[in-house]
């Protein structure tokens, strides 16, 4: 018996953009086979919008190097594979979009529409888009071009599906691939404190997470930190104002920045305070989105990509944070301390995926199916709550009608998932208990 469906393509293209993340083959796999059952050939697009951005007619889109088309062959065993079976790249047709009226700029838009064209040329009528926040923006923006073209052109609804492992992300309650590179990070967190106790020394670990910090907290708890600071604790003695000048317009303005000293005193104040109870060893995380909140004397010469980030990798702010810190404990106590800085966070992007992620991967590749085939949506981000129940949110709840960006999520102060890392560290002589 045939199923009468609101949206039956005969052909879906499937996309990954931005850095790796566990389970993504699982996400990857159940959206094609759920595809496939339905007779519905899928299109995965490699090394993310590379390919796409480049298509032209004279420059056509090539099978095995731009694509391909997927077969039962290729999802054996693919759920629980490491990496990306298409590959991924941070290629971004929208980069050149700084807002809603850019949209009607030719020049602009130009990659976006070498993007619709592209899959126009491969009779793709439905888009699965998995990637982060910069993702979803490119997502929102390939749905809104299509708006602006003239009544009767041919159009491919987007659906997107959420991706990263810094659990940043507006609309859903935890990203796949959260946990997998929360229990890897734990895991070498709990070997550094072995390490620790060995040798009487200190470890301040910066784990990934630019913009919050989940990861670092979720780190903290699962690898028995004893002290855990994510940008958003940077408030109070742990702030200092800065001035900055905005480069376009020359007004100056106050910036919210990490005190480095205030830092370094706390964690002398937790090596005192376990020393105190006969403990000579420690683990420390930081997010390394605190790098960003650095004062300016710290980041001469650091090179910033084109949204104006800093390299994190090249400041290394666990080393930075350890050396500052060795220093006040020298002048506070006429004693040395060995404290060691190590970041960790690639090791855990193409680690194998947690069951939970997996479970989690795969019903937002089902729901991906569900949204275009069964509900008919386009311009939507697939999503769950509950026990894996499947949600799709309009991407107009997500993004900036006018900057047409997403915003980052943090993690709330004093929230319960905050008062559990607070609860769970070592108490300071002096600080109030978290309630």
């Amino acid at each position: 018996m045939s199923v009468s469906r609101p949206f039956a393509p005969k052909r879906v293209g499937v996309v990954f953009s931005g850095g790796p993340a566990p389970a993504a083959n699982a996400v990857i796999s159940a959206t094609v086979s759920s595809f496939r059952r339905a007779g519905i050939e899928v299109v995965g697009f490699l090394h993310g919008y590379q390919g796409l951005i480049e298509y032209e007619p004279t420059r056509p889109l090539v099978v095995g190097k731009d694509y391909l088309v997927f077969s039962d062959q290729d999802l054996r065993g693919l759920r629980n594979e490491r990496g990306i079976v298409i590959g991924t790249s941070r290629a971004n047709p929208g980069k050149s979009v700084r807002g809603a009226a850019d949209l009607g700029d030719a020049e602009r838009v130009a990659p976006l529409r070498r993007v619709w064209a592209g899959l126009e040329s491969l009779g793709v009528e439905a888009l699965v888009s998995i990637g982060g926040d910069d993702t979803l923006k490119t997502a929102n923006l390939l749905y809104e071009y299509q708006q602006t073209l003239p009544e009767g052109a041919h159009r491919v609804r987007v659906v997107h599906v959420p991706k990263t492992i810094d659990n940043d992300y507006r609309g859903i309650d935890f990203t796949f691939g959260f946990f997998t590179a929360v229990d890897v990070m734990a895991k070498e967190l709990l070997n550094l404190r072995a390490d620790a106790m060995a040798t009487r020394s200190y470890f301040i670990v910066e784990t990934m997470g630019r913009k919050a910090g989940w990861l670092a907290y979720g780190v903290a708890v699962a690898g028995e930190a004893h002290l855990v600071i994510g940008v958003e604790d940077i408030v109070g003695d742990l702030a200092m104002q800065q001035e900055a000048v905005d480069p376009k317009t020359g007004a100056v303005a106050k910036e919210n920045r990490l005190d480095v000293g205030a830092l370094a005193d706390r964690i002398v104040d937790l090596v005192l305070a376990r020393e105190a109870r006969d403990k000579h060893y420690g683990t420390i995380v930081l997010a390394e989105g605190l790098a960003e909140l650095l004062p300016d004397s710290f980041l001469q010469g650091v090179a910033r990509d084109e949204h104006g980030h800093i390299s994190l990798g090249k400041i290394d702010i666990g080393k930075v944070i350890a050396k500052v810190a060795s220093d006040r404990f020298e002048a506070r106590t006429g004693r040395s301390k060995k404290l060691v800085g190590v970041q960790l966070g690639y090791e855990s992007r193409c680690a194998a995926p947690h069951a939970f992620d997996v479970m989690l991967g795969c019903q937002l590749g089902v729901g991906a199916f569900r949204a275009i085939v069964d509900e008919g949506l386009d311009g939507n981000m697939v999503s769950v709550a509950g026990q894996l129940e499947l949600r799709f949110v309009p991407f107009k709840e997500l993004v900036d009608p006018k900057t047409l960006r997403t915003e980052v999520r943090f993690v709330e102060l004093g929230s319960d998932f905050h008062r559990l890392a607070r609860n769970v560290e070592t108490r300071l002589p002096g600080r109030k208990p978290v309630t």
